[in-house]
């Protein structure tokens, strides 16, 4: 790879030999630097180590936090167990109290029953003690609602206190009271029942409450030993890091030294470019000479007479300062170029090249003359394309105002335009519009169909009127009009077109009234006869 004239790149084997392109051989006896794979690879096996750890220590965070839930679930039941507890003492302070009656003879069964029950309270206050002092110690373990459960004990042995001096107060009323001992018989059973069901409730809650502490020691011990783990993972990153930073610091040294070398040889390949480039000028040189000799001795013959001369000393062609052996060597080889390119040279080739430039240059002037009349014909068309334009504009203003003014005579209240679509302009087409009142109608087929005849003929009549002619033939236009429509046409055209002639056909009297002069055909006899008849302002 590093000697081959294709690649010839520096090349670095597994024990850290370098190649380098130009013969330069290092490594074998170096210590240190051939271990750059190995180092490279231990960093790639610590980096996956690394990535493991995470993975590991990103799973342990998620237990934790699926964990959470149930550590607010155990902090509710330390609660319900808090309450239950204070419920218990309540009762228990009832037992007491009842302790404290001194009921007769009837009621010494229910005395004796009382005491073994006050007995088997104690026996619970004893084990709910044990397992208070338990809680509490799981409590300061895990540092959490210590004094808040202390404060919590306090106000309870206050409110047990102020319920005893009350329950001293009520038993002394009560010593007077006999009905009431069915009533208390009756507590004492359901007492004992909710303490019964207490008692399960409390073996329960002491039950979780073990769970929950095995398994949050467990966790803290996975905990402590992940983070074991990712303090000697971060170690050997750390370890891993200083070493990368040595091996790119050879990297770097070796690049540059790379880098030097590629500026030389960068140099010398310029040096050699250079050196060719005058080998050719000079070739180039040597032809241009041997060809001014050939033509200095075909315009010169006194050359081919004085050649005698050459060579001797005391002329003035003495060459013995010159070296013959060298101009011969020359001489003979650009005899062997000159009888060479003979062959392969065509002698017709300048007047060829003559007539074809000649007729580039026809061409060229030729090409000139067509985009000088191309230009002129694009500024005529542009000129055209903006008469155009205005001719249209101008059009459209004048057809424009025209029928709206003769839509509107002959249909009173309504208005009339053209107006180009939505986003186009005029000289893309033109679209009708009609309005009735000032309401602009969205579609022409929401006229009826005299309207739309009397919108067609207000057109027409618009576009004739931009160049008015002096006659105009119309054949039963209002057939399918009404008379009020008749007599509108008949105003329009006499408002509209003073200067023309209409020749108009029609049946209706609407028509007849505005018109000059009235031809009638009837039959008269079985025969047809025409009637002229001259409006009343003219001369008959």
């Amino acid at each position: 790879v590093a000697f081959n004239r294709e690649i010839g790149n520096p090349s670095v084997t597994l024990e850290g030999d370098i190649f380098q392109p130009s013969g330069l051989l290092t490594g074998g006896s170096r210590k240190g630097g051939g271990d750059l794979l190995r180092q490279l690879h231990a960093l790639a096996e610590a980096e996956s180590k690394l990535s493991f750890h995470q993975k590991c220590l990103s799973e342990i965070d998620a237990k934790i936090n699926e964990l959470l839930p149930l550590q607010k679930k155990f902090e509710d039941l330390r609660s319900q167990l808090e309450l239950k507890s204070y419920d218990l003492s309540l009762f228990q302070s009832r037992a007491e109290q009842n302790e404290h009656h001194k009921l007769g003879e009837l009621v010494h069964k229910i005395e004796l029953e009382l005491a073994e029950a006050k007995s088997s309270a104690q026996e619970k206050q004893i084990s709910y003690e044990n397992w208070v002092s338990k809680v509490s110690l799981l409590e300061k373990s895990i540092c959490e609602h210590a004094n808040s459960r202390e404060s919590r004990l306090k106000d309870l042995e206050k409110k047990i206190k102020a319920i005893k001096v009350q329950m001293q107060s009520a038993s002394k009323d009560l010593k007077g009271h006999d009905n009431q001992r069915e009533r208390l018989i009756m507590e004492m059973e359901a007492v004992k029942q909710e303490q019964a069901s207490l008692e399960s409730q409390l073996v329960c809650l002491n039950e979780q409450i073990n769970n929950f502490t095995s398994e949050v020691n467990a966790h803290k011990i996975k905990v402590a030993s992940l983070r074991n783990d990712h303090s000697q993972a971060e170690s050997e990153l750390n370890l891993a890091r200083t070493k990368m930073k040595e091996c790119d610091s050879q990297i770097s040294a070796i690049l540059q030294e790379q880098q030097k070398l590629q500026q030389k040889i960068s140099e010398t390949i310029l040096e050699r470019k250079k050196m060719e480039n005058e080998v050719k000028r000079m070739e180039l040189e040597r032809r241009d000479c041997s060809l001014k000799v050939e033509k200095l001795i075909e315009k010169h013959a006194w050359i081919t007479s004085e050649k005698q001369l050459f060579g001797r000393s005391g002329t003035d062609y003495d060459f013995e300062s010159r070296d013959s052996r060298k101009a011969r060597e020359e001489y003979e080889k650009l005899q062997s170029e000159q009888s060479g390119l003979e062959k392969r040279v065509n002698k017709k080739v300048m007047a060829m090249f003559e007539k074809a430039e000649d007729e580039y240059n026809d061409l060229i002037s030729k090409k000139n003359i067509i985009e000088n009349d191309k230009s002129k014909i694009k500024m005529v068309i542009e000129e055209l394309d903006e008469k155009k334009k205005e001719t249209l504009k101008v059009t459209w203003v004048k057809v424009n105002n025209d029928f709206g003014s003769i839509f509107s005579t002959l249909l009173p209240g309504t208005m009339a335009k053209l107006e180009p679509p939505e986003g186009c302009s005029f000289l893309d087409g033109l679209e009708v519009r009609v309005a009735f009142g000032s309401v602009w109608k969205q579609s022409l087929s929401e006229l009826s169909g005299g309207q739309r005849s009397l919108l067609a003929l207000s057109l027409i009549l618009a576009l004739l009127l931009f160049k008015p002619a002096p006659l105009y033939i119309l054949d039963e236009v209002d057939a399918a009009l009404d008379l009020s429509h008749t007599q509108n046409i008949g105003r329009m055209i006499k408002t509209h077109f003073p200067h023309s002639q209409f020749i108009v056909v029609s049946l209706k009297e609407g028509m007849f009234n505005n018109a000059n002069v009235l031809f009638r055909t009837k039959f008269v006899d079985g025969v047809s006869t025409v009637q002229r008849t001259v409006a009343a302002k003219q001369n008959k």
